[in-house]
């Protein structure tokens, strides 16, 4: 038989039926796995991939989640966290120690920032920032000490593009472990280790969820730089649950027909706006306008959820404008059902300085739309009221 198309590979994957012969996987919901003596036991332990034997460790229903992953994906192998900055932090904290430096795109969430400039650098840990727009500027930045480096792309919030081939052959050239946030456009709309990538990193709790109902976080990729992550998440603890891992494994099921959905909106959301006399600029991967809108076409299938438009009047009108919101949420996620209105300057990343979020791609009236399964009339509908109301 020929190779499975996504779709089928998303909802097909399941974990081994139990003796009774169940249609949908159940909730493996227990703390630890019994044995039938102490020999087995003992062997277990010597071999710790073997079995399960502690939901902290290994489960059916995160083993589930994490292979369905990894066949999306085309990865090796994977692990589960608890929160997608528990996969951020955890590959970090696997793969470098003290005095090693990291590359990374400008143009990145809010928590890892935090992570990059903050508390890695408690470990001796540090972190230089490269130009989104401007990636052959990289090249003066990598210091003999430069271990690995880390890029979203699209990035959030100003969903900027990066050339993942080109970013392959950097990395092969300054012998770097290249990892690859590729939460805003899952594995459905594109796929990192085609490209050259070496780990994946995600999110669960945003398009994957995509139903505002979960938290989780996962890393995938080459085999021999997944022990290391599983084996520091083991250690430390911030395991993805089991019922987690059952919702996220079953959400999995549907992304394509969310990702196709919440895709054809943010293209239609993202056109109208460029016409809008109050927006001064829209920024969505497959417009035409897009600085970087050749290089998405040749990496993703489509230009994901995520739409961001700036307004004339910095934060203050950015405030109005979210005040002025009767259908879009306002809340602290993304990749929902619903449609979420963010204002990055005095949310997400307000910790950073003005000249950081500048930098970062961040103007003050900056608008990021998390744009979600409604009616697209209703979406368009409201955020057009909200501009008129926030003059």
């Amino acid at each position: 038989m020929e190779k499975l198309r996504f779709e089928t590979q998303a909802i097909r994957t399941q974990a081994e039926r139990s003796q009774h012969d169940e249609h949908s996987v159940p909730m493996y919901l227990t703390s630890s796995f019994v044995f039938e003596d102490a020999e087995e036991m003992r062997a277990t332990f010597a071999d710790e991939q073997q079995r399960n034997i502690y939901s902290r460790f290994s489960n059916p229903n995160v083993q589930e989640f994490v292979d369905k992953l990894c066949l999306l994906e085309g990865a090796e192998a994977g692990v589960a966290t608890a929160t997608g900055m528990a996969a951020v932090f955890g590959t970090f904290m696997a793969h470098l120690k003290q005095g090693d430096h990291i590359l990374s795109s400008r143009a990145v969430f809010g928590s890892t920032h935090n992570v990059l400039m903050q508390t890695l650098p408690d470990y001796g840990i540090t972190t230089t920032y490269g130009d989104v727009n401007d990636p052959e500027s990289w090249e003066a930045l990598v210091r003999p000490e430069t271990k690995l480096l880390y890029v979203e792309t699209p990035s959030n919030p100003g969903v900027e593009i990066l050339d993942l081939a080109w970013l392959r052959d950097f990395c092969d050239r300054h012998n770097l472990l290249y990892v690859v946030d590729n939460c805003f456009a899952t594995p459905y709309l594109q796929k990192p280790i085609d490209f050259g990538a070496d780990l994946v990193v995600h999110s669960a709790t945003k398009w994957i969820d995509g139903q505002g109902r979960v938290l989780g976080g996962a890393v995938v990729g080459k085999a021999e730089l997944i022990k290391p992550i599983f084996t520091f998440v083991r250690r430390t603890g911030p395991s993805l649950s089991p019922f987690n891992a059952w919702v996220l494994s079953k959400s999995l099921e549907t992304l394509h027909v969310r990702m196709d959905r919440h895709c054809s909106n943010a293209l239609t959301l993202a056109q109208r706006l460029e016409s809008h006399p109050d927006v001064e600029q829209v920024r969505y991967p497959f417009l035409n306008s897009h600085p970087q809108a050749e290089v998405a076409r040749k990496q993703m299938t489509a230009g994901g959820g995520i739409v961001c438009f700036e307004l004339d009047g910095g934060i203050e009108r950015g405030r109005k404008y979210l005040d002025a919101l009767q259908v879009c949420s306002l809340t602290a996620n993304l990749g929902d059902s619903r449609t979420i209105a963010t204002h990055p300057a005095s949310t997400t990343h307000a910790k950073l300085t003005e000249a950081e979020r500048l930098a970062a791609g961040i103007p003050p009236g900056l608008i990021r739309i998390s744009v979600g399964l409604e009616h697209i009339e209703d979406i368009a509908g409201d955020i057009w009221q909200a501009i008129k109301a926030s003059r």
